[in-house]
C-alpha cells in the first residue's frame, strides 16, 4: 500500500541527528519547559518572520489562548468556515462564545471575504451577538485572502486569527499570515507539514502585551513580567496566579523534534510543491484541480481534487491499494453540537463542496513513479466512468 503521508521517509532523512536529540532530552530530564523549548520559539520567531512566538500542547489550545486573552466569551461572535476541522469552530464554545458560520470561496475553499462582510452586518442588525473577531482557516495548506480579511476587521474592529493548522510556512506575495493578522495559530500533530511526534502548536503575534498575556495563560495564569513591576517576590511566579489559565505546556521533547524538522522544511516546502505541480499536470484534464490563490505559496497539507463520483473513485483506489482521504464529509454547520449556531445567508458552497472533494496521497518523499501510477489510475477510472 502506498503510505498517505510518509512520515519514515523523513525520519530516514533526519537520521541519527534526529534521535540524538531526542535521546538528549531524555537524559537531561527536563522534560518539560526544557532548554529546546526557548530554542524552538526563536527559531519559530525566525522562521515565521514574527516579533514573537509561544508553543503550547496542541494547535487546540494554540487558538483558545488568544481568545482568552483577549476576554472573547458569552455574547460574542467569532466568524469561521464550517468546511474546516472541529477544532476551530469548537474554541468558541468553550471559552463561551458563539460560532458564526460563513461560506468558503469555490476556488481555494478558504473563507469568502464578501460571506464574511455579509454575516457580519447580519449579526449586527440581529443585535443578539456582539462581533469580536474571525478565525481564517489556511485550508488545505493554502492563504486565506488576509488582504481583503484585515480589511474587514479592520472596518468592524474585529481581531484577525489566521488558524495555519494546516498551512503554517505559506505565504502570500512572499508575506506569511501574520502580516495581515493578529495572530497566527498552528498545530504540530504529526500528519501536518510541519508535525512533531505526538501533540504540539504554537501562537505566533505581534503584539507584546499579548506574549505576556499568553505565557501568563499557558501555564495556569501564572505572574508574569508585566504583572510583577515594582514588586519583589520571594518565591517561584508560578505559584502566584494572576487570571484563570491552563495548562498548555508544550513537552521538551517535541521541541527537540521540531528543531531538526524545521531546518529541513523550506526544502520539503519546495518539494511538496513539485509532487502539487506534477499532480496538476497530470490531472488537469480529467477532473477538478486545485488552484492557489494568485501570489499564494501553498505547503501542500492536502492535495484535494473535486470528482461527481466521489465514492466511485475512492473505490477503485483502494482496489489499486491506492489510499485517499475526505475532508471533510460533514461541514461542522450540519452536525449537532454546532447546528444551533449561526450561518448567515447559508453555505451551499461549502455543502457542495464536502459532496466532491477527495484527497490524494501528498507529502515530500511522493516519489515521481508512485506518483504516476495513482494519477494513471485515477485517468483509468475517469475514461472508463466518464
Amino acid at each position: 500500500m502506498i503510505p498517505f503521508i510518509d512520515l519514515q521517509a523523513q525520519r530516514a532523512r533526519l537520521g541519527p541527528a534526529l534521535e540524538d536529540a531526542i535521546l538528549q532530552v531524555v537524559r537531561s530530564g527536563a522534560y518539560v519547559m526544557g532548554p529546546q523549548i526557548a530554542e524552538f520559539e526563536a527559531a519559530l520567531r525566525a522562521f515565521g518572520e514574527a516579533p514573537h512566538a509561544l508553543s503550547c500542547g496542541s494547535g487546540t489550545e494554540a487558538l483558545v489562548l488568544p481568545l482568552m486573552a483577549w476576554e472573547i466569551g458569552p455574547g460574542d461572535a467569532v466568524f469561521c468556515p464550517a468546511f474546516t476541522f472541529a477544532a476551530t469552530a469548537e474554541v468558541m464554545p468553550l471559552v463561551g462564545a458563539s460560532p458564526v458560520f460563513v461560506d468558503v470561496l469555490p476556488d481555494t475553499y478558504n473563507i469568502d471575504p464578501a460571506r464574511l462582510e455579509a454575516a457580519i452586518e447580519a449579526v449586527k442588525a440581529a443585535g443578539e451577538l456582539t462581533p469580536r473577531a474571525v478565525i481564517a482557516v489556511d485550508l488545505f495548506g493554502q492563504p486565506a485572502d488576509y488582504p481583503a480579511l484585515a480589511a474587514i476587521c479592520a472596518r468592524h474592529g474585529l481581531k484577525l486569527i489566521a488558524d495555519s493548522a494546516q498551512g503554517f510556512g505559506c505565504t502570500l506575495h512572499g508575506r506569511h499570515p501574520l502580516h495581515w493578522a493578529d495572530v497566527t495559530t498552528t498545530s504540530f500533530f504529526p500528519a501536518k507539514p510541519l508535525g512533531c511526534y505526538g501533540d504540539g502548536g504554537a501562537v505566533l503575534s505581534k503584539d507584546a502585551r499579548l506574549q505576556d498575556l499568553l505565557v501568563s495563560l499557558r501555564v495556569h495564569g501564572q505572574a508574569v513580567a508585566s504583572d510583577l513591576e515594582g514588586r519583589a517576590l520571594d518565591h517561584d511566579p508560578k505559584y502566584l496566579n494572576m487570571r484563570v489559565g491552563m495548562n498548555s505546556r508544550m513537552d521538551t521533547i517535541q521541541a527537540a523534534v521540531l528543531l531538526q524538522k524545521l531546518a529541513i522544511f523550506r526544502d520539503e516546502i519546495e518539494a511538496r510543491n513539485r509532487v502539487a505541480a506534477r499532480y496538476g499536470e497530470g490531472l488537469g484534464d480529467v477532473v477538478r484541480v486545485p488552484r492557489v490563490t494568485a501570489g499564494g505559496v501553498s505547503v501542500w497539507a492536502q492535495y484535494t481534487i473535486e470528482t461527481d463520483d466521489r465514492d466511485g473513485l475512492a473505490a477503485h483506489l483502494r482496489g489499486e491499494e491506492i489510499p485517499s482521504a475526505v475532508y471533510y464529509p460533514v461541514p461542522l454547520h450540519l452536525q449537532a453540537p454546532y447546528a444551533r449556531y449561526p450561518a448567515p445567508g447559508g453555505l451551499p458552497v461549502t455543502e457542495a463542496a464536502a459532496r466532491k472533494v477527495i484527497s490524494l496521497p501528498m507529502h515530500a518523499y511522493l516519489q515521481p513513479d508512485v506518483q504516476d501510477r495513482i494519477v494513471t489510475a485515477i485517468r483509468n477510472f475517469v475514461k472508463k466512468n466518464g
